[in-house]
């Protein structure tokens, strides 16, 4: 094999700035798990914290999610949690220790994290680059330095998003 091996293009970026208690987040999981399908490794979507104040269980569940991400389950807890959205607004941070029980997570150590606040630096830095890139609600997408808003409508954002991929990887193949 020569030292000029071709290696495949870097995947285009998706920050997917969520709340974890936002029913529209929820609904976004079908573009997410749409655009994954379309584009497989040509695409990685990252999942950003931007908890709302008026979800009262957001900011933990943002917390949640960093400690399952360490545990190897980031995507698979973010969507068994959204999927309960009512669930966490009725019920608060137990659905939260329930929904890792449910994948197969440590909860001792998922208690532990919650309650020392490791992930603390990581969610509020999220939600302060939010802030400075005017993300205001939630869902909202940046790629390519775009950024998409579906707080409001979600209407046509995964076409839009599909049409900044297309042309960033049709230019990766020039």
């Amino acid at each position: 094999m020569s030292d000029s091996t071709i290696t495949p293009a870097s995947p285009v970026v998706l920050e997917a700035w969520f709340d974890l208690q936002c029913p529209d987040c929820f609904q976004a999981l079908d573009d997410v798990r749409a655009l994954r399908e379309k584009y497989g490794d040509r695409i990685d979507v990252q999942l950003r914290h931007f908890p709302l104040e008026k979800n009262k269980h957001a900011y933990a569940a943002a917390q949640a999610a960093e400690e399952a991400a360490e545990q190897g389950k980031d995507w698979p807890y973010v969507e068994a949690l959204l999927a309960r959205t009512a669930d966490l607004r009725d019920r608060g941070e137990p659905v939260l220790l329930q929904v890792a029980d449910e994948l197969g997570l440590d909860t001792e150590e998922f208690d532990t994290a919650l309650i020392d606040g490791r992930h603390l630096l990581t969610v509020d830095a999220d939600q302060a680059e939010g802030k400075a890139i005017k993300v205001t609600g939630t869902p909202t997408y940046v790629v390519a330095g775009e950024r998409l808003d579906g707080g409001k409508s979600q209407e046509g954002l995964r076409a839009r998003i599909e049409e900044i991929v297309d042309r960033l990887l049709a230019g990766d193949a020039a």
